[in-house]
């Protein structure tokens, strides 16, 4: 038996995003999002559903606020639903959607549970992508105005703030690649989305700090370390591009100030900036990307092996995601802790990152509910476990990190997975809105409380 402990003062909690629980899709004023459109559309949600209800949490918040402190956690990471709050995207506020959360915060606090406010979990209003959405300037002066709205409202309760989560995400799954709403497929423009969402950021940050003294505002990214499938050549320069057009095309900027040089060029080989320029970058952007942050939010699931195949007809290499032969989970995902291990000392190194949370880490399993009215879910326990064994060492090799929120508290809509993959330390029955706790979340409620976690109750 070992026991790892962590720091005094850790901060524990879980994890969800306002579109992917909160239902009441058009109620209070609330008008459609990027989502409520992809959803919309047929064949983008694999089981056909969409987010109409979710989990209900904007009618049910209480009851998930009970459950929050049956857990023991003291801090939950929620979003701010834009559509909530700026129904149009800008212009007139709601002061309905607002009060919502008013409510919410005040709620966790008399629970001594801290607010970790993201503004931006991807539900863009569908009527700021009508005229451009994230490829366009202008949805950056949108968003520091609906940042603004929020920090004057619940700035003087919450101490912890989140511009955008996984910048990635919100640009290549949405604007090149098409699996993600607004479901483009466009890399020049998922180039220029992935700048305005990075420039709002940068914006924002002193938004927040005048509306919200004292607090501590970051951003968090969704980090894949990379390595080659073999010691070729080939791997290993498919490595480095997988590492530049993921992780350090979005690190570099916030804390170097510029984008990578060979991901810029990796871009112009693929034809997606022919005369290697970035026509999008004004003067001082990069400065304001750059402004200085409290921490860095990671968002850490597995690791990526690549595979490289020299061009044979005169254009760029192919580079292939190998799938490991290992543990994986529903979503196909290999279960690697020590690539979180990896990860947090590498951040801490090249890029002297100043504190860390890691704001989400899960993993989706579909464990039966068994006869005797439990869900004994070993695997996910396994998962949690593990993981957080490989934070711990990397604490104790110097990496600032400072909480840990567990993805997700619920189950709930998985994007386009829809509700085929469930991440709940909570499981959802969808039909009739009841929560059932999983032995997950008893493990949970024990490592919170004794600020450790023991290997032994690993599976």
């Amino acid at each position: 038996m070992t026991t790892h402990p962590f720091p005094a003062g850790f901060l524990w909690g879980t994890a969800t995003s306002a579109f992917q629980i909160e239902g009441a899709h058009d109620q209070a004023g609330r008008r459609p999002s990027i989502w409520d459109r992809f959803a919309d559309t047929p064949g983008k949600i694999e089981d056909g559903s969409d987010a109409r209800v979710a989990c209900d949490h904007f009618h049910r918040w209480r009851d998930d606020l009970a459950i929050l402190r049956d857990l023991g956690v003291g801090a939950y990471r929620f979003s701010v639903a834009w559509p909530r709050i700026k129904p149009h995207g800008r212009g007139a506020t709601n002061d309905r959607g607002l009060d919502f959360y008013d409510r919410l915060v005040d709620a966790l606090l008399a629970a001594h549970i801290a607010p970790f406010v993201t503004l931006y979990h991807w539900d863009l209003p569908q009527e700021l992508e009508d005229e451009g959405g994230w490829a366009a300037r202008s949805t950056v002066d949108a968003f520091v105005a609906y940042a603004d709205v929020v920090a004057r409202r619940l700035g003087d309760r919450v101490r912890h703030w989140v511009t955008h989560n996984e910048p990635w995400c919100i640009a290549t799954l949405g604007y090149e690649q098409g699996d993600h709403a607004p479901g483009h497929k466009d890399p020049v423009r998922a180039l220029r989305a992935a700048h305005h969402v990075l420039l709002s950021h940068g914006r924002t940050v002193p938004v927040l700090r005048h509306h919200s003294p004292g607090s501590q505002v970051g951003i968090v990214l969704n980090l894949v370390p990379a390595e080659p499938a073999t010691e070729s050549a080939e791997d290993q320069d498919a490595t480095r591009w997988f590492d530049g057009f993921f992780n350090r095309w979005y690190l570099d900027p916030l804390y170097r100030g510029g984008y990578p040089e060979d991901a810029i060029d990796d871009r112009v080989q693929q034809g997606h900036l022919p005369d290697g320029e970035l026509p999008f970058v004004m003067p001082g952007d990069l400065a304001a990307i750059r402004t200085p942050t409290d921490f860095l939010g990671v968002n850490y699931y597995s690791p990526a092996i690549l595979r490289g195949e020299p061009a044979t007809d005169g254009g760029a290499p192919r580079r292939i995601q190998v799938v490991a032969d290992a543990p994986r989970t529903d979503m196909g995902w290999e279960v690697r802790p020590s690539a979180l291990h990896t990860l947090l000392l590498r951040l801490h190194r090249e890029y002297q990152v100043p504190k860390i949370y890691i704001t989400e880490n899960g993993c989706a399993y579909d464990d039966p509910i068994g006869a005797d009215g439990q869900i004994h879910d070993a695997r996910r326990i396994a998962y949690l476990t593990g993981h957080l064994v490989a934070l711990s060492r990397a604490i104790a090799l110097g990496a600032p990190v400072a909480g840990y929120f567990h993805w997700s508290l619920l189950d709930n809509f998985e994007w386009g997975h829809g509700y085929t993959k469930r991440f709940g330390l909570v499981h959802v029955d969808y039909a009739t809105q009841q929560r059932t706790p999983r032995a997950s979340a008893s493990v949970y409620r024990t490592i919170v409380t004794a600020n450790a976690v023991d290997s032994s109750t690993s599976p």
